[in-house]
């Protein structure tokens, strides 16, 4: 049996009890109309998930017994996707929650010089990504950065494999013909690709350039494209 599931940031492990946030205490009490007694789950987005049941019915602050918890580890291939910032949020906000589902492990915001720059509210696009991560009943929550240039992104990367896809006629290598290193970030461009110069200088930072087949793929499309292989090969 699948208990209702919730993300509460603030668990200390170790815990006998713990009071839940008013938006989950709103939920569990007005909404699923919950009572004493009745048991939920709980994840802190860091790989925790707690199994609790209601000890104070009260829609501010509600009160839970915590009686168990499980550590889930991360998978072990680190997974980071660096993707233009879209005009259109609502597409992007697509992409976060599908590559939530697919299980990166870290999701940085380009700008890069083609990007039309929008608004980005940090605590909505977050949102998307806990909603994710409870409707796929994850443990862990995906770091979002605030969005950041291309050039600190390809400056400061530590990871051991570094790709970038791009679109030009020169031939470049699948991503399935390449062997995946456990620590791997992927970068994708805005709907007008990335410049020369940007792709001269991920070069020089040494990215691998790769290509996602001959069709020419939304920025969005291409990002979940690139989460689904490297996590799956």
């Amino acid at each position: 049996m699948q208990f209702p599931y919730f993300y509460e940031q603030s668990i200390v492990p170790g815990a006998s009890f713990f009071i839940l946030s008013e938006e989950t205490s709103k939920h569990c009490i007005q909404v699923l109309r919950m009572k004493t007694g009745e048991k939920l789950q709980l994840t802190d987005g860091m790989g925790n998930l707690y199994t609790a049941s209601i000890i104070k019915e009260d829609k501010r602050h509600c009160e839970v017994k915590l009686e168990g918890s499980v550590k889930s580890e991360r998978a072990s291939r680190n997974i980071s996707i660096g993707i233009s910032l879209l005009k259109n949020t609502s597409r992007f906000e697509w992409f976060l929650e599908k590559v939530t589902e697919i299980g990166v492990n870290e999701i940085i915001p380009l700008l890069c010089k083609r990007t039309e720059r929008q608004q980005f509210r940090f605590d909505r696009m977050n949102g998307v990504l806990i909603s994710a991560m409870l409707q796929s009943r994850q443990t862990w929550l995906p770091i979002l950065h605030e969005p950041t240039s291309f050039d600190t992104i390809i400056s400061q990367s530590p990871h051991s494999q570094k790709l970038i896809a791009f679109c030009d006629e020169n031939k470049r290598p699948a991503i399935k013909e390449l062997i995946i290193t456990d620590s791997v970030q992927a970068l994708i461009g805005p709907e007008g690709d990335f410049t020369i110069e940007e792709i001269q200088s991920s070069h020089l930072k040494n990215y691998q350039g790769i290509t996602l087949g001959d069709t020419r793929l939304r920025t969005e499309t291409a990002g979940v494209v690139i989460a689904t292989l490297l996590r799956n090969l």
